[in-house]
């Protein structure tokens, strides 16, 4: 079976150094394996997207030496798609329609965890209503190459979780379990603030026949007060006119060490060294690490 990675950004802002941390990692572990690595812009929020981000994340992309196979997927042109997986899991009664708002909820449990009522009380009506996939009972487990072994209970943890917006919207969790799928992804590698994401996606592929990819999930850089670099804490974008600094602090963080001679190449140069050096064994298994300073 072929190796087939992926990089899959939302276009809220350009890329950042948590960013780049990501890109890196599935490129060269894709590229390390002959495998095919592809771009996938997650645009399914309108309201939290920025303008011309997306062309920003290609540019960004290209100046840093990353080659992508085949074309850019944009899930803004994938809701065929996920209509059609959802109505599947309705069919199936493994998601079903759901009213209720944050407030009745926090009344009725005094929590955020779903506790199932429209599963057992079904809306009057199906218009302006969530739709949510049902967690089973029992444990979902997997092995994490960086992280390790990982067991969840879904419905002990969260519970029901929402695949339709209120909205409209179609749910990240959704939409990337059905892409990956299409798009015959093996091997995710991706930050570790998506490690509990995990066991909602495994539980939609089971679902809907999906195979299950290997997963690995990389420490998030964290900035100096804990938390994660992201957008919304504005990260630094990364400078495109300056890549090697930043590709250089980038594999260091991930437990590679670089050739001195390498600070004076390309770009490309330096993704070369990198797939032939790659040593995933050197990432530390942990879930956050400091940023390195400027």
């Amino acid at each position: 079976m072929q190796y087939i990675g992926r990089f899959a950004p939302s276009p809220t802002g350009p890329l950042h150094f948590g960013s780049l941390l990501a890109a890196l990692a599935s490129y060269v572990d894709a590229r390390a394996h002959q495998g095919r690595w592809l771009v996938r812009i997650e645009d399914l929020d309108p309201p939290r997207e920025q303008p011309g981000a997306s062309r920003q994340i290609l540019a960004s992309l290209e100046a840093f030496g990353f080659e992508w196979d085949g074309e850019v997927r944009f899930q803004s042109q994938r809701h065929p798609a996920y209509r059609d997986a959802l109505q599947r899991l309705l069919a199936q009664r493994h998601a079903y329609y759901c009213d209720c708002s944050r407030k009745q909820l926090l009344e009725r449990t005094g929590s955020s965890r779903y506790d199932g009522y429209c599963l057992l009380n079904p809306p009057l009506s199906e218009s302006s209503c969530a739709i949510r996939a049902h967690c089973e009972a029992g444990e979902i487990h997997f092995e994490d190459s960086i992280q390790g072994p990982r067991r969840y209970r879904l419905d002990d943890c969260s519970g029901d979780f929402v695949i339709r917006r209120r909205d409209g919207l179609y749910a990240y969790q959704l939409a990337v379990v059905v892409d990956d799928a299409d798009q015959g992804i093996t091997h995710i590698v991706r930050g570790s603030d998506l490690l509990d994401e995990t066991p909602r996606q495994i539980q939609l592929q089971r679902y809907l026949g999906f195979a299950e990819p290997r997963y690995s999930h990389i420490p998030v850089a964290a900035a100096p007060d804990g938390q994660k670099l992201s957008k919304q804490t504005f990260a630094a974008p990364l400078d495109n006119k300056q890549p090697l600094p930043a590709l250089i602090q980038a594999l260091e963080f991930l437990g590679q060490a670089p050739d001195a001679s390498l600070h004076d190449g390309t770009p490309g140069e330096l993704l070369s060294w990198a797939v032939v050096h790659w040593q995933p064994a050197r990432i530390a298994p942990t879930l956050s690490k400091p940023a390195p300073l400027d």
